[in-house]
């Protein structure tokens, strides 16, 4: 298994690479709560440089690199604190930044700008999220996160609540769920943050069970997962526009009440109130937190096989 960058999903179009990648990622877990961990990138340095906010993916790749006994640069608001303000382009930005680190991890508002890191890198460049297009490393660590609570993917029935159409994180997951037979998803949303038609002819190529919804409660009963996402207003033209489908769905406990009793709800997290904190109490479903927890060992596992890639 070697990846030069990690810019799509569709780099893991195949089950037993999935497979390889989990394994590696379990016992990082492992090792990581047993304090066996391995300095296996010591001596390298990683960038992060992100043009938009970030908590979860920005501190979880700088921890992954730390704990592999590896250093990190950061700037963090690149847009603003960094040479782009001056004008500089994003190109001439990454063949500096990568002049400097043995891995980049970018996060930038325009969608395909990833891809164009990685044309001029001089090192493997990571997506950590390009607009409304991708979030490879986000959709690996919901796969695994689905794989490690509920024991499979095959045959799930999963949900995708809330913005589906500038929710890259939707956009990247159900592409890797499409790889599981019998898997059925629902996707659910006012029609105005609705999935993009590609994704449903995507699925439809794909022979892939789905069906679009403006309300969740008439499936709660039978779905397996449910994937909560944020509406993000920093997409929307207006305040208007965000107000009018900014409380279109929120999470209760008695939301749960209808739920099985071995399903979970997840989020990839900021939640601006589509979830109640109420529901956090329900440790077997609320999913959430042990997600993004997740998210730190497939990002140690994805920089391990990055960097040794570029040995061989």
């Amino acid at each position: 298994m070697k990846l030069d960058h990690v810019l799509s999903v569709s780099q893991f179009f195949d089950t037993s690479i999935l497979e390889q990648l989990f394994s590696r990622v379990a016992y990082l877990e492992q090792a990581d709560k047993g304090n066996y961990l391995e300095p296996t990138l010591k001596g390298k340095m990683l960038a992060t440089l992100f043009y938009e906010p970030s908590t979860r993916t920005r501190f979880s790749f700088e921890s992954a690199m730390q704990k592999l006994g590896g250093n990190v640069i950061t700037t963090e608001s690149a847009g603003m604190f960094s040479s782009a303000i001056k004008g500089e382009s994003l190109e001439d930005t990454i063949k500096i930044t990568s002049g400097y680190a043995d891995a980049i991890v970018l996060r930038h508002p325009e969608l395909g700008s990833a891809a164009r890191a990685a044309a001029v890198s001089e090192v493997p460049v990571i997506n950590a999220g390009d607009g409304p297009g991708e979030h490879p490393t986000q959709a690996l660590l919901d796969l695994y996160t689905i794989k490690k609570e509920l024991g499979r993917i095959e045959g799930l029935k999963v949900a995708m609540v809330g913005d589906l159409r500038y929710g890259r994180t939707v956009h990247s997951l159900l592409q890797l769920l499409a790889l599981f037979p019998q898997v059925s998803m629902y996707f659910v949303s006012p029609e105005v943050i609705g999935l993009p038609e590609k994704y449903s002819t995507y699925l439809k190529e794909k022979g892939v069970q789905f069906n679009h919804l403006q309300e969740f409660d008439s499936i709660l009963g039978e779905i397996d997962v449910m994937y909560v996402t944020r509406i993000q207003k920093e997409r929307f033209a207006s305040q208007d526009d965000y107000n009018s489908v900014k409380d279109a769905f929120v999470i209760t406990s008695k939301t749960l009440e209808k739920m099985k009793s071995n399903s979970i709800v997840m989020h990839p997290l900021p939640r601006v109130g589509e979830i109640l904190p109420e529901v956090d109490s329900d440790n077997t479903r609320a999913a959430y937190f042990r997600q993004a927890k997740n998210g730190l060992y497939v990002r140690m596992a994805l920089l391990e096989l990055l960097m040794q890639s570029r040995q061989t």
